[in-house]
């Protein structure tokens, strides 16, 4: 698992695009967020999605223990998103994997997101995987998958691992888990250490189901 990830990180880096499908992670991070404060009853007043893969979501909510199961929400939320797309993987199921992201894009844009980098990155994203899904290759269908798939698998594990770095040296820098930490007065480097927890079990839970199906794109055959 650890030597999937790290190469997976390494060879996206190259990628001179590979910036641009990074946002996915970001994108389903900030709309887990979103979707757990409407859960909960509570006003998702904007979600901005900025260039440099940062986002944020501002939300409003009655009670001060609702910032709690909120704030989980974005990185847990992310780390499950990319056992998804190796569940479906292994199902030989990647339409609808690309499917389901090109929804998340477009529901994002048209009730969220209202920045403009954001808003172009959506439709952009939403028009691209659309065109793949239902216009692409079968091979070239496959290898757009992957390349999100790993995006988002990588992302996810590496982001806890930032924000735990940032707990220990700006503890106010460090994201959900500094509002974890304001709402239970539990350090924020716990909180960090529990969505690294998360990540790394969600990854194994990943890597698991990707050499299950392997990378072969037959159908599986019985044999005597």
């Amino acid at each position: 698992m650890i030597a999937v990830v790290v190469l997976t990180s390494i060879l996206t880096r190259f990628l001179p695009f590979s910036a641009f499908f990074r946002n996915v992670d970001t994108l389903v991070h900030e709309l887990s967020h979103a979707l757990m404060t409407l859960a909960l009853s509570g006003r998702v007043n904007v979600i901005h999605l900025y260039s440099n893969q940062g986002g944020v979501t501002l939300s409003t909510f009655d009670r001060n223990w609702m910032a709690i199961p909120i704030s989980l929400a974005g990185y847990v939320g992310s780390a499950l998103f990319a056992v998804l797309l190796f569940y479906l993987y292994a199902r030989r199921q990647e339409r609808a994997g690309l499917i389901t992201a090109m929804i998340l894009a477009i529901v994002a844009a048209a009730l969220f997101v209202r920045n403009g980098y954001g808003v172009i990155w959506c439709i952009g994203f939403a028009v691209l995987s659309g065109l793949v899904a239902f216009a692409a290759p079968p091979l070239l269908q496959k290898c757009y998958y992957m390349l999100i798939a790993f995006i988002c698998l990588v992302e996810s594990v590496i982001s806890p691992f930032v924000i735990l770095f940032r707990s220990v040296t700006r503890p106010g820098s460090a994201g959900d888990a500094a509002n974890l930490a304001e709402a239970t007065y539990v350090p924020a480097v716990v909180w960090c250490l529990v969505f690294v927890a998360v990540s790394l079990c969600c990854a194994k839970l990943s890597t698991t189901m990707l050499f299950k199906r392997g990378f072969g794109s037959g159908k599986p055959r019985e044999t005597h």
